[in-house]
């Protein structure tokens, strides 16, 4: 019988996110400023990179530039919601030619959101914390 003076304890475990950016010193640095932040991160550099890797780290959201060489983050997020069905996915791009990878995905039932670049820190915890 549980004691109803202890409150239950709540599952705390951090968010995992899985970051992508081919630009090494963005995906590091979201990866630091993240987890200074409470959430659990892992950075990668390539889309397919990240669904390697989230074959096996399980991610609960996929944060990624939308472009980049080889794979693009709209492709890796696609490869990853299939694998990952409860995955959230969150693309960033400075680019304003992502907005037609953007629409052909939509066309293919993905409904994937996307913040504009460049994207203040606060900006993104308060974002995820609402994720």
């Amino acid at each position: 019988m549980e004691n109803p003076a202890q409150p239950a304890v709540l599952d705390r475990t951090p968010l995992k996110i899985l970051i992508a950016d081919d630009e090494h010193t963005i995906a590091d640095t979201l990866a630091i400023i993240l987890r200074k932040n409470g959430f659990d991160t892992v950075a990668v550099y390539e889309g397919m990179e990240a669904v390697t890797k989230a074959q096996t780290w399980k991610p609960d959201l996929f944060l990624s530039d939308v472009m980049m060489p080889g794979m693009n983050g709209i492709e890796a997020a696609i490869e990853i919601t299939k694998l990952i069905p409860g995955c959230r996915v969150l693309l960033f791009s400075g680019n304003a030619d992502s907005a037609g990878l953007l629409h052909d995905s939509r066309v293919q039932g993905h409904n994937f959101e996307i913040l504009q670049k460049p994207l203040h820190p606060s900006d993104l915890i308060a974002h995820l914390k609402n994720v």
